[in-house]
């Protein structure tokens, strides 16, 4: 087991954003962290990725506790989130986002040559395939641009992969490329977090699922322990559900 929390927590002011909330994640599995709008989600990946210090509880990384001061430490035990809106430039070539904030040095100038040489061979061995490494990010379908990410931080050491709704802003082929390359990185020894309010997205490739309501755990659950049609019901309120269709019924 790679990265825990046991009972963990978090306020902020009067408000409560995150209680008692318990999950793992282990080399070569995909734990998927499901909820509505305002479920926790998004308070549980920054405590996990150093943004935000947990209140209560205890977080592991194999097995010794930590508290992550910044996501630079959080990077250096090998964490890396990539979040909802990239930290790419559109602008850039994808070689050039690919090394963003650490490229490589051939003494004091930038090795281009190399840069674009590991980004190719990095974006195969994912089997990403990217025409010309030189064309802009921004040029890239939703899909793509997830993939370059994703490799990025494979690249880049991370050995627990958070991915902060990755398929929620795509249609139906490119959510199913992204979902390829997330089975492609637990294939590869990584311990992947994906967080998503898309039960039909989460269940073809998670292996445990955490279900998050009000910033309270729901429980934890194996891939045999539950079905798709019972996660989607504990995510939106099965009785709520019931009473919808009620009054949405023909008289």
């Amino acid at each position: 087991m790679i990265l825990e929390t046991r009972g963990i927590g978090k306020t902020f002011g009067s408000v409560l954003a995150l209680r008692d909330v318990s999950m793992s994640v282990t080399a070569g599995q995909v734990t998927c962290v499901l909820g509505d709008n305002g479920a926790g989600k998004s308070t549980l990946i920054k405590i996990l990725a150093g943004v935000h210090r947990h209140d209560t509880g205890t977080l592991l990384v194999d097995g010794a506790e930590v508290s992550f001061a910044s996501p630079r430490e959080a990077l250096d035990r090998g964490i890396a989130t990539v979040y909802q809106d990239l930290a790419m430039i559109p602008l850039m070539s994808v070689w050039r986002n690919f090394f963003l904030g650490s490229e490589p040095r051939k003494g004091l100038a930038f090795d281009v040559a190399k840069a674009r040489r590991v980004a190719r061979d990095e974006l195969r061995a994912m089997g990403i395939d990217i025409r010309d490494v030189d064309q802009p990010v921004g040029t890239l379908s939703g899909g793509e641009r997830q993939s370059v990410a994703i490799a990025r931080a494979v690249y880049f050491g991370a050995r627990v992969l958070i991915l902060d709704e990755p398929t929620s802003a795509l249609g139906v082929k490119q959510a199913g490329v992204v979902l390829r390359y997330i089975a492609r990185a637990r294939d590869r020894g990584l311990g992947v977090v994906f967080i998503t309010h898309n039960p039909h997205h989460a269940y073809p490739v998670g292996d445990r699922f955490l279900l998050l309501n009000r910033g309270t755990s729901l429980g934890e659950y194996g891939k045999g322990e539950i079905t798709t049609q019972e996660l989607t019901a504990l995510m939106s309120g099965g009785a709520e559900l019931e009473e919808l269709a009620h009054e949405l019924e023909r008289e």
